[in-house]
């Protein structure tokens, strides 16, 4: 029976792959591997589990499929089939429910009837010119009638441009509750997933009796096929899929109806949240809304099928939300029947900004407390915290993932936890009147003046990999400026996070915002977190050039600071101190390779070559066992040169360097400006002239003369400690301490003034005289 309901495929595909899909998305989706069906019977209780999804079923809803109430969305529709064709040539078995027939056959009859009328009005009237036409109101069986053929041959001419294989079903609720027909649509259905074709699923709306009012979903066993929604759901529970994705017009569930007053976009809905959920008006065109959506939901998760209810008419994400979902990002709501045991990242951030207000109207002295509480858990508790850290390099250094120079930055010592008890305590010395601190007063008109504070930013979103060490710093910093932290560290140092966590928020509750600060331990990726635009207020990466370049890629709402690179240059001049040079190229390359300060190139001055300073550098560099790779001016030197560099603009982060030569102090600075990171460069002279040039000349965020490069950090520069370095040219560049953290607010107090008041009717006149700020003087 269900067979006669099957429309015969033009072709079987003959061969796997994406033919017409371009090449970058083709090797992006030829990475994915699976593994064995899954058991069915019990749902995913995390999004990123959607990735081990192998049978998924697409509804889409009316408003994704017509771009009105008559006609269709092409654009939309060909970027989910380009979707759709993508999983299914992956090896995944897709099927799509539809809406879309109504509104593909009104346009249909409305073009066949407008072009009948305007014939029948030339013959009549023997003019061009006519009249003005009416056309009448279609029945809804009628217009399903004339559209399904079209819209399913639509559907069929786009996937084979995939080699993708097409077939439609029509369904009434009579072949889910008759047994004989709900067998033989199981059967069909499974045959075709087994040819490897897409089964195309709608309700026959040509036939199907009007929807019964408050037809609810009864049971696991029993469900009434009323919108596609629920047909969408009982066929996901038939099939035992493990995925049900409902493409709407919103971006999932809210707390209450979408446009309103502190309306919230639910992340996850879990089984019995339905009493905290207000609902709006259903969608303008099609039968259900988004109640009727999540009824849906529920019984098929009851039924062990996942759920996502996400947007797919938004122009900026339907190329990719399908895709999107499947590889586990936070797109939409999730249902899951599995609650976490802690707070989600967004109750979190909630929970930090509560508290970081209260931090930031602490008294400076209180939150100095709070920073010598910290400092003194360091040392009082470094047993704990060392022993944490070798788990953790134990578990990296067994996984065999991680490169030698990550694990460096992985290692704690007691020197380290030392030098960050002493950099926490300058810090709290120092940071007294940050907050609040009066930048400028201005006297605007009498009785009227204005001020110029320092306040905090708000939210604060570090992510760090490794450096453990990144957390107790960035956390002082935060608790000085009065800001809200969230952190995010990387696998490899949880069991460090965790007890200097624990330490931090001990140390902020002597003052009662032990909230201020969030260790995110959730298994939220870092886009989802670089998506929270209108919670976070600042993102500040520590981590590899990957790391920094991928947040600053995925943060298109959030300010991100920090820099991407560290490619260091040290030149050394015709005119330098030998001991000096080979002093200071040592400290820069080999103190802490794996540093974003380290040299990664060294400029030599040509007249230098075979000199007893260049003999001295070289012989240097192979002592410390550092790779030297030739650029390609100094290996035109060379009868037999080390190996050539692949790139001048290489960070090794590890004992390695290029080595390469210019013919002047000019050439060098054209050198950095094309190569660097703007991160830090050094010059090494003895000529004070050639050294203030280039130290005026060189644009990047350190520059220095005689000196290592390993100065570039905050604790050396006196800040007490630093969030990271920047490299950017706003707000704050070099190492990012406490006054990075800090904007501003303007304060006016006046005495019932009006901006009428200072017109040319007006009785006052702008008076806008700088007022003197004492020293030390904070609002």
């Amino acid at each position: 029976a269900m067979f006669a309901r099957l429309v015969s495929c033009v072709r079987l595909p003959f061969r796997v792959g994406l033919p017409n899909v371009c090449a970058a998305s083709a090797r992006a989706y030829s990475q994915i591997k699976f593994s064995l069906p899954r058991p069915h019977g019990k749902s995913f209780a995390h999004r990123s589990e959607l990735k081990q999804a192998k049978r998924i079923v697409v509804k889409l809803g009316s408003a994704v499929v017509t771009r009105d109430e008559c006609g269709l969305a092409l654009g939309r529709l060909a970027s989910i089939v380009e979707q759709v064709a993508m999983l299914q040539n992956q090896g995944r078995e897709m099927m799509i429910v539809t809406s879309g027939a109504v509104a593909f056959g009104k346009q249909r009859l409305r073009h066949e009837i407008l072009l009948s009328q305007s014939v029948r009005q030339a013959l009549h009237s023997g003019q061009n010119q006519l009249k003005d036409m009416s056309v009448p109101v279609f029945e809804a069986r009628a217009c399903a009638a004339a559209g399904q053929s079209g819209l399913m041959a639509l559907y069929e001419a786009m996937f084979t441009q995939y080699s993708t294989c097409t077939a439609q079903i029509l369904v009434t609720n009579l072949d889910f509750h008759d047994e004989q027909k709900r067998r033989n649509l199981n059967s069909t259905l499974h045959e075709l997933l087994r040819m490897n074709i897409v089964p195309i699923i709608n309700t026959n709306d040509a036939v199907v009796a009007p929807t019964v009012p408050n037809s609810d979903l009864q049971g696991v066993n029993v469900i009434s096929i009323k919108d596609n929604d629920s047909l969408a759901a009982r066929l996901a529970v038939e099939m035992k899929a493990d995925l049900l994705i409902a493409l709407s017009d919103v971006e999932g569930l809210y707390n209450s109806p979408p446009g309103t007053d502190n309306a919230k976009l639910i992340d996850i809905f879990y089984p019995g949240d339905q009493q905290s959920i207000t609902y709006g008006t259903k969608s303008r065109v099609g039968l259900g809304g988004m109640e009727a959506k999540v009824k849906a939901a529920l019984w098929a998760l009851q039924g062990g099928t996942s759920v996502v209810i996400a947007n797919g008419t938004h122009p900026k994400v339907t190329g990719h939300v399908i895709t999107d979902i499947v590889e586990g990002k936070k797109v939409g709501t999730f249902f899951s029947e599995v609650k976490p045991a802690g707070p989600t990242v967004e109750q979190q951030t909630e929970m930090a900004r509560h508290a970081g207000r209260t931090l930031a109207s602490l008294h400076p002295e209180q939150r100095g407390e709070i920073i010598c509480c910290l400092a003194e858990l360091l040392t009082e508790k470094k047993a704990e915290i060392l022993s944490a850290n070798k788990r953790d390099m134990e578990l990296a250094t067994a996984s065999g993932r991680f490169s030698q120079p990550l694990i460096n930055r992985l290692s704690l010592s007691t020197a380290k936890l030392n030098s960050l008890a002493i950099g926490l305590r300058q810090l709290a010395v120092s940071s007294g009147d940050s907050v609040g601190r009066v930048l400028r007063r201005t006297r605007v008109a009498n009785n009227l003046e204005l001020e110029q504070i320092t306040v905090p930013i708000g939210v604060l979103l570090v992510i760090f990999e490794s450096r453990p060490d990144c957390l107790p710093q960035v956390s002082a910093l935060a608790i000085a400026s009065g800001n809200a932290l969230l952190l995010k560290g990387g696998k490899e140092a949880s069991n460090t996070n965790k007890i200097l966590h624990h330490l931090t928020q001990e140390a902020l509750s002597i003052h009662g915002v032990a909230d201020a600060i969030q260790l995110v331990s959730t298994r939220e990726e870092v886009e989802d977190l670089c998506r929270l635009d209108k919670m976070i207020d600042l993102i500040i990466p520590r981590g590899s050039s990957e790391l920094v370049r991928d947040i600053q890629r995925a943060a298109k709402g959030i300010p991100v600071l920090g820099h991407s690179e560290g490619i260091c240059h040290v030149y050394i001049d015709s005119e330098a101190s030998i001991d000096k040079a080979v002093n200071i190229v040592r400290d820069s390359k080999c103190d802490y390779p794996a540093a974003c300060n380290a040299m990664e190139t060294l400029l030599i001055h040509r007249d230098l070559l075979r000199t007893p300073l260049f003999d001295q550098i070289i012989d240097m560099l192979r002592t410390e066992h550092v790779k030297i790779h030739a650029g390609p001016q100094f290996a035109s030197y060379l009868t037999f040169s080390p190996s050539e560099v692949k790139s001048l603009r290489t960070e090794y982060g590890d004992l390695e360097c290029c080595i390469e030569v210019v013919d002047s102090m000019q050439d060098a600075v054209d050198h950095i400006h094309k190569y660097g990171s703007a991160h830090t460069d050094v010059i090494i002279t003895e000529n004070e002239e050639t050294a203030e040039q280039f130290l005026q000349q060189v644009d990047s965020a350190c520059v220095f003369w005689n000196s290592s490069s390993r100065f570039a950090d905050g604790y050396r520069f006196g800040l007490g400690a630093e969030v990271g370095i920047s490299t950017a040219r706003i707000h704050a560049r070099g190492p990012v301490g406490l006054e990075g953290l800090l904007t501003t607010k303007w304060v006016l107090r006046g005495d019932g003034q009006t901006v009428a008041d200072f017109s040319e009717q007006g009785s006052m006149k702008y008076l806008h005289e700088n007022i003197p700020i004492p020293h030390g003087s904070f609002n």
